[in-house]
């Protein structure tokens, strides 16, 4: 299995307006897509950054999905969540496989 992930540190003052709209309109975005079986939401409880931090962890069965996602819908995703929040976050992303 293919874990995409996206570590996101958002303004305390807008997390929970940040985790809401995560919810309701930017991972049912990402789902669609249908290139993601699952996902999970996790917050951070003892990062040393300002700020509040989670972690959105999208499961693909495959490599070759999610090359198709990201060639098709990162881009276009991440300029969404840009636009939303501009300048109240920071995001990093990475690319896991599942050893056992």
């Amino acid at each position: 299995m293919i874990i995409f992930n996206d570590t996101v540190i958002i303004e305390e003052a807008v997390h929970q307006k940040w985790l809401k709209w995560v919810k309701d309109v930017y991972i049912p975005k990402v789902m669609a897509t249908g290139y993601f079986k699952s996902y999970q939401i996790l917050n951070i409880i003892d990062s040393p950054n300002e700020g509040v931090t989670y972690c959105i962890q999208y499961n693909a069965e495959n490599l070759g999905d999610f090359n198709q996602f990201y060639t098709r819908h990162l881009h276009q995703l991440q300029a969404i969540h840009n636009n939303e929040f501009k300048d109240q976050f920071v995001i990093f992303n990475t690319l896991m496989q599942t050893v056992e």
